[in-house]
Parts: C-alpha cells; structure tokens; sequence
C-alpha cells in the first residue's frame, strides 16, 4: 500500500484525478473501473475540467461501473447509470459503448452477473479500480460478512449503508434493499487499486485499516493482500491515525 496524505476534499480530489490522468497518459486504452457516490464527484468533476483544458482524454479508454440498485431503471434518477452518465460520462469523450455498469433490471440476475466477469475479461481485466471505503468496511457494495472470493453478484444492503445513501433519495425508505456489485474477488483482480477516503467519517474505518488483520468482518481489509494499492485521504479521514498507523497504510 502507499498513502498519499491531501489538506482536504478538494485536495484529494485533484490528487485523484491526476493519478488517474497519469495512467491514461502511459496507457491511453485504459481500462477503468469507477465508483459512484460524494467521495469520488469531486474526482469526476475535476476530470471534466482537465478534459475541457485538453489534458486528458477517454478516447481510447473504457469503463466498468462496481454496482448498481436492483430493479431501478437505468433513467431513473437515484439509478448508478444516471449519476455516472450526468456526473461524468456526457461532459467527456468516452466512445459510445465503452461504458459499461451491471444491469439492476435483469430478469436472470446470476446470468447477467456472470456475463458481467466475463465481459471484463474480455477486456483484459480492470487496469486501474477506484474506490471509496464505507463507513462498515464495505468496497463496491460487498458488506461485512461477504466471502473473498464472490465475484459480481447480488447483495442485501446492511441498515448502515442503506442510511448512508438514503441522502440521495427523498426518504430512507426509498433505498433499494437489493443491489449488484462486482465481487471482492473481481476487484482484486485490477492491476492497481486507487482508494479514496474524506471526511471525519471515515476516520474510524481507516484506523481499522490500518490496525486490523484481513477479515471478512471488514472487507477494505483484503486490499492488504494486493500488490498495488493507492490510498488517497484527506487530513480528517487520517486525523486518528497515529504515525505508526499510517505507515501501516504506506505513508512515507
């Protein structure tokens, strides 16, 4: 692991997508997979800008989204496929096909599941993977108690991530209980992993990181067993660290 320390969300955000620009810049046929939610906007947005400025490009590159809610359609607004399409895909130069998320409305979720691995290996695989960490531990939507070796697949949602992301929807009740997110084993199938944690709230967990040997019980864990992991995190996320913790996590 290797931690690189930002003063802040926007810090970590311009960091983030820097990083990202750079492995564009060595490998312009990149194959990226992407997040959603507050964590990673901030990267999105300065991605767009970077393109606008003519320092990046997606021409050749392509996509593969963690999740998405089940039974939500893709032009729903609280849908992953509507956050990525208004928050990234439409402002740069992607080409038409090359963005890929799984399907919330399959009507053979195990198949579509499948089909999902598959057509990533088709790709060659996950060049460079981002990341949030949830407040539980979970990476994608793989929730505490999720086996290593799951690949994409179909997860009940815990009470904890579903207030998470209850901000997004009008009430709590509102969040799908259901959603499909690539599995613990296809991430750490990516050549490199590119986590991003902000804010107080992530603090606690990233403590845990740092302190707590691979469990199934925190799932961000197993990125301990990948060969090539970048941590990104702002100095609230990293504020209950100790230095010893944070060498633990890659801080020089």
């Amino acid at each position: 692991m290797r931690l690189i320390e930002a003063a802040d969300y926007q810090d970590m955000s311009r960091k983030a997508a820097a990083f990202i620009e750079a492995a564009i810049a060595e490998k312009p046929d990149l194959i990226l997979g992407l997040a959603t939610g507050g964590t990673v906007t901030g990267t999105y947005e300065q991605l767009i800008r970077d393109f606008r400025s003519g320092k990046v490009t997606f021409q050749r590159a392509a996509s593969f989204n963690l999740d998405e809610y089940e039974g939500m359609q893709k032009e729903d607004r609280n849908s992953y496929h509507y956050y990525m399409e208004e928050n990234f895909f439409k402002h740069v130069d992607f080409q038409k096909g090359k963005n890929h998320l799984p399907d919330g409305m399959a009507q053979d979720m195990e198949e579509a599941c499948r089909e999902y691995d598959r057509l990533m290996e088709e790709y060659g695989g996950i060049d460079l993977q981002l990341l949030g960490i949830g407040e539980n531990g979970h990476i994608g939507f793989n929730e505490p108690g999720t086996a290593f070796e799951t690949k994409t697949h179909l997860v009940r949602l815990t009470p904890s991530t579903k207030a998470a992301n209850a901000r997004y929807f009008n009430s709590a009740e509102e969040v799908p209980d259901r959603a499909v997110t690539m599995g613990i084993a296809s991430i750490l199938k990516s050549r490199q992993i590119l986590l991003l944690a902000s804010g107080m709230k992530k603090a606690d967990i990233l403590q845990k990181l740092a302190d707590e040997e691979v469990t199934e019980d925190i799932p961000a864990t197993v990125l301990k067993q990948h060969s090539n992991v970048v941590i990104i995190a702002d100095k609230d996320a990293l504020s209950k660290l100790t230095k010893e913790q944070k060498k633990v996590l890659g801080h020089d």
